[in-house]
């Protein structure tokens, strides 16, 4: 007997199925409609807390479970559903995932039901860290915390781009640096807390894929918020800088404490993408029918699609290997969280792209969904660190060596 096993449980299996059937039911047949008006998708987003998916518990459960899986299933089959829609739902959990990283345990409990609010009163929540000229060089940051003294207070100014919820959310957290000459060890994470004066949003973009999810800019101007917003509180910030300053090794920053949790999320979100279109292009490669037969019993097809099969489920174990290390503290030692982010969200675009060949014609018009998976693909070879930066991480992994 051997206690290895890729099996799910009966408890994952059911919040899988359950995930599914929303993302079936309710994501799927809208989300042409949210594609095209580009708004936040505020209906779906209230049946999900109506049936407990939009939901402090929910987020907990998931991040409760042992194997470290459930949430990277729950992403799936959400993106499965479709990838903007989801977005929308569950763009929340990335500034949750800042307050987890970076928050002491009574931080994490205020601030984190506030990121959902409840089903009468629904809150959302964004994370700010990417800049005009701070994109993959997060030690560039130029938003700066000051600390006030007299009010014990921390004043934030600058300006956050490419904010998923930005400005619409109701609780912003925001990477700022407190001490510049530090680079990316002089900064910290600060929640600004809805009705804050100071902060407001700036451009909404238009974007090519993910439509139904909002990202704008974050404009803080002499925005003040209490000492208690620090997360992590001023006492361990000041050590932490205290020994930056001396050389010695820090425990980690800011923004990097929250990427890492989250790529293996992020790379379960594109794994979901890539398999509805391996499916949709299977199913229409049955059906559709070329010189009296199947375009599937053609190698030139069937080749395709278990090539789509494959780096898919590829796709999908290297996601499940990242989240269950990230959650049983085992160290990533050869980039794993970047190679599961990496690889997936390169998957995506590639099988996508498959899929809209198989389609032919009707796979570059909208009324077919393939075209909308493919420019959705596209994003997660950028966000949360592009394609460049994660081979970076996993090359000085690796080698040991400060590969630039």
């Amino acid at each position: 007997m051997t206690d290895f096993s890729l099996e799910l449980n009966e408890d994952q299996l059911q919040v899988q199925k359950w995930v599914h059937d929303f993302a079936e039911g309710v994501i799927r047949p809208v989300a042409h409609e949210w594609d095209e008006r580009e708004e936040t998708p505020w209906p779906v987003i209230e049946e999900a807390a109506k049936v407990g998916l939009y939901s402090f518990d929910f987020i907990a459960t998931c991040f409760a479970d042992p194997t470290g899986l459930l949430m990277a299933l729950v992403n799936e089959e959400m993106s499965w559903g479709d990838a903007g829609i989801a977005l929308a739902i569950f763009g929340s959990t990335l500034a949750v995932a800042g307050i987890v990283a970076n928050g002491t345990p009574e931080q994490q409990a205020e601030w984190i039901p506030q990121c959902f609010g409840t089903p009468d009163d629904l809150k959302l929540a964004a994370f700010g860290v990417s800049e005009p000229d701070a994109g993959s060089d997060v030690s560039s940051l130029k938003t700066r915390a000051r600390y006030d003294q007299a009010t014990d207070e921390w004043v934030l100014n600058g300006t956050k781009t490419w904010i998923t919820n930005g400005g619409l959310a109701n609780t912003h957290v925001i990477v700022a640096s407190v001490d510049p000459e530090l680079g990316s060890r002089g900064q910290a994470s600060f929640v600004v807390p809805e009705g804050t004066p100071g902060i407001r949003q700036g451009q909404k973009f238009q974007k090519m894929g993910i439509r139904a999810s909002h990202t704008a800019e974050v404009v803080l101007d002499d925005c003040r918020v209490p000492g208690r917003c620090l997360l992590g509180g001023k006492e361990r910030l000041d050590a932490r800088l205290a020994r930056a300053r001396e050389g010695k090794r820090s425990a980690g920053q800011a923004a990097m404490a929250t990427f890492e949790a989250s790529r293996p999320l992020v790379g379960a979100q594109a794994v979901g993408i890539a398999r509805a279109a391996t499916e949709y292009a299977l199913e229409y490669a049955k059906q559709r029918r070329q010189f009296g037969r199947a375009i599937i019993e053609n190698q030139g097809i069937a080749f395709k699609l278990a090539d789509m099969r494959m780096r898919t489920d590829a796709a999908r174990l290297l996601v499940w290997r990242a989240a269950w290390m990230a959650h049983t503290g085992k160290e990533f030692t050869a980039g794993e969280g970047s190679q599961s982010k990496l690889f997936a969200g390169e998957t995506a675009v590639w099988v996508t792209e498959q899929a809209i060949q198989i389609l032919g014609g009707y796979g570059y018009i909208r009324e077919f969904p393939v075209e909308r998976w493919h420019r959705d693909s596209k994003i997660y070879t950028i966000f949360e660190g592009t394609s460049e930066i994660q081979r970076l991480i996993i090359a000085r992994a690796i080698s040991g060596v400060h590969v630039n």
